[in-house]
Formats: structure tokens, sequence, C-alpha cells
């Protein structure tokens, strides 16, 4: 185990640690990263796969952890983002790469299906784990804009940085800090975040092979002026997705507006629309707010 990793490691604690989260760490055989996928296990119950956004590893979501009772709990590492394994290719065929690790996962820990809640690109891979292996996916709570939903885009630092030279010498210029994380947090507009989060993700863009993974994912998804269109979730796309589906939206999020959230449930069968306060990350700052929306709608559909 490299410097890096045990640096991250403690991390991790902290931030469990500053939420009263008690978690197992788990390992996990997924052919699809040619390695292992790790993941917090936390509680007794029912499976849900927590799935979280671009270049944050299972423990963000320690701040909603404690409200969601009587559940176990999955939040998975993205390959690259934590302790999860990642291979050099693994953002060239993103969706069948992203379903197939998906599946890896619940595979991993024998389950047939499971409940997911995913955030940002985390929700963009459960929407086509959903599309491409429907009996897998019981239900779904997306909290905060999927990433590529409809002609969205990220803004435009994440959309500069997809373009492989200058990505590459912005994340030299710019190295992992607290004022790069406090910079990034005023864009997803979730600033200040507490001093635990700050450390953890330093500590996870410190990892080996974060930089590559996280800049050939955002050369994959995104170009400057906007998304890539064939990797966007279109109203078609939304309309064969019938799991039960709860959107948890940011009044701020910088990634899509209120009406986005509004477009996004009335194209859906199945979906139910809350919004709450904060940015694109609101769990953070708003856990106790939205556990209860979430665990009422995880007891009846997950």
């Amino acid at each position: 185990m490299t410097n890096a990793q045990q640096d991250f490691i403690r991390a991790r604690q902290r931030m469990l640690d500053r939420y009263g989260v008690e978690a197992e760490s788990r390992f996990v055989d997924v052919p699809s990263v040619g390695g292992l996928a790790h993941a917090l296990i936390v509680g007794q119950g029912r499976p849900v796969v927590m799935v979280s956004g671009i270049g944050t590893p299972g423990a963000m979501w320690a701040p909603l952890m404690p409200e969601l009772d009587g559940l176990r709990l999955i939040a998975v590492d993205l390959p690259g983002y934590g302790l999860t394994d990642t291979t050099p290719r693994f953002a060239d065929d993103i969706r069948q790469s992203a379903v197939r690790f998906l599946t890896g996962v619940l595979d991993g820990f024998e389950l047939d299906q499971a409940a997911f809640v995913a955030n940002s690109l985390g929700s963009l891979w459960c929407s086509w784990l959903a599309l491409d292996r429907p009996k897998r996916v019981r239900a779904l709570v997306h909290v905060g804009c999927p990433a590529l939903l409809f002609d969205t885009s990220a803004p435009l630092p994440m959309r500069l940085l997809s373009v492989p030279p200058l990505g590459r010498l912005l994340t030299r210029l710019q190295p992992p800090s607290p004022s790069q994380i406090a910079q990034l947090s005023k864009m997803v507009k979730e600033y200040p975040l507490v001093p635990e989060l700050v450390d953890l993700l330093v500590a996870t863009e410190r990892l080996p092979g974060y930089r590559e993974t996280f800049l050939s994912t955002l050369h994959t998804l995104l170009r400057l002026g906007g998304s890539r269109p064939e990797l966007r979730l279109t109203a078609e796309h939304l309309a064969r997705i019938d799991q039960p589906t709860l959107l948890v939206w940011g009044e701020n999020d910088p990634f899509g507006s209120r009406a986005v959230g509004e477009r996004m449930v009335a194209a859906m069968p199945a979906a139910e629309f809350h919004v709450v306060g904060g940015g694109h990350a609101p769990w953070l700052t708003r856990a106790q707010e939205i556990g209860p929306i979430a665990q009422r709608f995880l007891e009846q559909h997950g």
C-alpha cells in the first residue's frame, strides 16, 4: 500500500468519525477494472448501492448515511477515485464500462438487484444500468442533477480540463490542496466544506491513477462547447426507465436548474421530485432534510 493510499484511509476515517458512521471496508472482484472494487458497508437491511460523482470516493456519502436507517448501504468507490482499481482504457467506451462495473459490484456482493442512490456522474452511470440491465435496478434516487442530462453540461473549468493538453497543464499548475478544493466547492455551490471533507478530497486527488482517470473521463464526456451529444440522457432514454425514481434537486445546482429537474420528472413514467436548498451535492449540508425523503421512498420502493 502506498503512502498516498494510507493517507486516504486516515482521511476517510476522520470523515466517517465526524458523522458517527461505523463502516466496514470491503473489496470484491470486478473483472471490468482488472482487479478489485472497494466499498464501505453501513447498516443492515435491504441493499442500497451509493454511487458518487466524478472525482469523489464513496465516503462522500457520510453525511447522509446516519439518516438512512434499516438499510444495508454499499458506498462504492468509482474506478480511480478511492481504493477501487482502474484500467487505462476504462473511459474509452464509458457507457459499457460503467454498466459492466456496476454489474460487477452487484455480482461481487451477490446481489441480483438493488436500489441505487447516486449523484452527478454516478446518476448517469445508474441510469445507463437501468436502461441496459433493468432487472438489476429496483429503484433510483438521484441527489443533484445527473451528469449530461438533456443538453446540460459542466461548468467552464471542467470543460477546460476536458481538453487533453490544457487539462494536463492546469492540473500541474494547481495540484491538490485545500485552496484548490475550495475553488471546486464554490464551483458546485457547496462552499464551505467541513475540514474533514476537504482533507478527504485532497487525499483522493493524490491517489495513484486519479489524475489520469479524471482527465480521461472528462475528455470522454465533454468538449469545450458542452457535453458530447451521443452520451446525453435524453427524454427518450428517461421514458424507458420505469423503475421508481426519486429526484432530490438542489435549488442552486449549477449543473441544471429547477426547470431541468421538472422536465426530467415529466419525462419519466414513475418519478417524484423534491427541491431542497444547496447546490450540486445538497446532502453535504442538508442530510437531515433529505434523509427522511429518501428513507420513505426507499422503504416504499427499495
